[in-house]
């Protein structure tokens, strides 16, 4: 026990753990969906390699749609989703296809305009010389926006945190589900006082090695 409060070091320690996981995991998924979808929405934009103004329409519709839902409510709707999947709704586990189909379309934007960035002229000198769009994805749009491109996944993984605080409100674990079930719900605040400290210093790592990242991975 920590003084006289109620704060066992053993649950709060695997809390933190569960947050860590929760974010690390859905954070590598957000930015695989991300890539794909803020791809799609650069390459089938009009004057787009891919210029498709239906499937434009599509994946803009689907990233609009799922930003726009509110993420406790967006948990709410994958419930039967998440049942199907992990065969659970509750646990870290459980949190992960809400935590990532809530925060890919945000991110998804984020490269989109990372990509809108790139100097056109070097889109347009390798497509002269002949490169395929694959060559072009890999060889210059990614490595030519990197720097956006972390900056704009730090901001993804700070929004996640706070999406797994949400989560462990219902039934999700980690510090959002010990601050409100054995914190909030019983009254003992230092709990959730505790667990909010712990919150901010993880939005501090994460936004220090991204914002380390991002520097170093800056050539201009």
């Amino acid at each position: 026990m920590l003084h006289d409060s109620n704060i066992k070091i053993d649950d709060l320690l695997e809390a933190t753990y569960e947050t860590f996981y929760m974010t690390i995991i859905a954070l590598l998924g957000t930015f695989i969906f991300g890539i794909i979808l803020g791809l799609l929405l650069y390459l089938t934009m009009k004057g787009g390699i891919w210029q498709n103004k239906y499937l434009n329409f599509i994946v803009a519709a689907f990233v609009n749609v799922f930003r726009a839902i509110p993420f406790i409510i967006l948990i709410l709707l994958l419930f039967p989703f998440t049942n199907f999947l992990i065969g659970t709704i509750r646990g870290p586990n459980a949190a992960l296809p809400a935590l990532i189909i809530g925060a890919a379309p945000f991110y998804g934007r984020l490269v989109e305009i990372a990509l809108r960035e790139v100097d056109k002229g070097v889109v347009e000198a390798a497509q002269a010389m002949g490169a395929k769009t694959r060559t072009i994805i890999f060889r210059v749009l990614i490595p030519e926006s990197i720097p956006a491109l972390v900056s704009g996944i730090t901001v993804t993984a700070i929004a996640l945190i706070g999406y797994t605080a949400m989560a462990g409100a219902i039934g999700a674990g980690g510090l959002g589900s010990y601050a409100y079930y054995s914190g909030f719900q019983r009254r003992d605040y230092d709990i959730v006082f505790i667990c909010s400290v712990i919150i901010v210093l993880i939005v501090f790592i994460f936004q220090f090695i991204g914002d380390y990242s991002s520097n170093k991975l800056d050539k201009r």
